[in-house]
């Protein structure tokens, strides 16, 4: 499968967030129990992880499943 000009630049978008979103995450959890070291930590800071996290996941299971999307279950036998 011959994938287009846009779904190359959509691809490399999605693999660049994905890491500079992983780079959030950790910058999140830091923060978060950098805040647990003075006392009760506000909600905000709690929960603000999930949001990174979540996206994370929706993009890792897009480029999991990239090699599969487009391949024939059986290929042909020509």
């Amino acid at each position: 499968m011959l994938f287009s000009g846009a779904t190359l630049i959509l691809q490399k978008w999605i693999r660049q967030s994905h890491r500079w979103l992983g780079i959030l995450l950790t910058v999140t959890i830091l923060a978060n129990f950098a805040s647990m070291a003075f006392g009760p930590t506000p909600p905000v800071i709690v929960y603000a992880p999930l949001i990174p996290l979540a996206l994370l996941v929706f993009s890792g299971l897009y480029m999991f499943f990239l090699p599969y999307m487009g391949k024939p279950l059986y290929p042909s036998k020509e």
